[in-house]
């Protein structure tokens, strides 16, 4: 069953969550095959119902331990623009489409995805742009970007932001997002089963 996960990582964005689940969007999934939707919906209020889209099959939660299973079984990604969600979906080979919130300041995340994009690793569009990003996506554009080469994404973040991270050792930074971003998903899981 083809799938689709998205992601918002630990943060909240129920702009992403409305508008992928909204019929046109459901629909446009749909054409292209897919039939199975995965939602990592984080500290949102949205949490949508297992039968609030009948095309296809679908599945919420807000936090897990771990998504690497959950990208692993996703034929497409659709990801918040955060550093360490586009990071793992790219290193796990899949094709990539971020969605970046336009309604943050400073959007350091949109330079990023930009960057990413014209690297030909992944591609972006905005919550406004979605449906239309889903209807005419060319997957088949995509490049890998190489995993396990810390010194690649300090590169890519010294061209994505403009700002020279050559000082700092790549294989420490980049340790240092992993480990970062997998205690984050464990911590959130943890005081949501404390909260319940």
């Amino acid at each position: 069953m083809r799938t689709v996960f998205v992601t918002v990582g630990t943060t909240s964005f129920d702009d992403l969550i409305g508008s992928i689940t909204c019929p046109q969007n459901v629909q446009a999934l749909k054409a292209r095959g897919y039939e199975r939707l995965v939602l990592q919906t984080g500290r949102g209020s949205i949490v949508p119902a297992a039968d609030s889209c009948p095309d296809v099959r679908l599945e919420a939660y807000r936090f897990k331990d771990s998504i690497a299973e959950d990208i692993k079984q996703a034929d497409l990604v659709i990801s918040h623009a955060g550093a360490g969600s586009c990071l793992e979906a790219l290193e796990a080979g899949k094709p990539l489409l971020v969605v970046v919130n336009d309604k943050l300041m400073n959007n350091h995340q949109l330079e990023m995805a930009r960057q990413l994009h014209k690297d030909s690793h992944l591609l972006y569009c905005t919550c406004s742009t979605l449906t239309e990003t889903l209807r005419t996506m060319d997957l088949s554009v995509l490049q890998p970007f190489l995993p396990g080469q810390p010194k690649n994404f300090a590169n890519f973040l010294d061209k994505a932001l403009g700002e020279t991270y050559q000082h700092v050792n790549p294989n420490f930074f980049y340790s240092k997002l992993q480990t970062t971003h997998a205690d984050i998903y464990s911590q959130s899981a943890e005081k949501l089963e404390q909260q319940a």
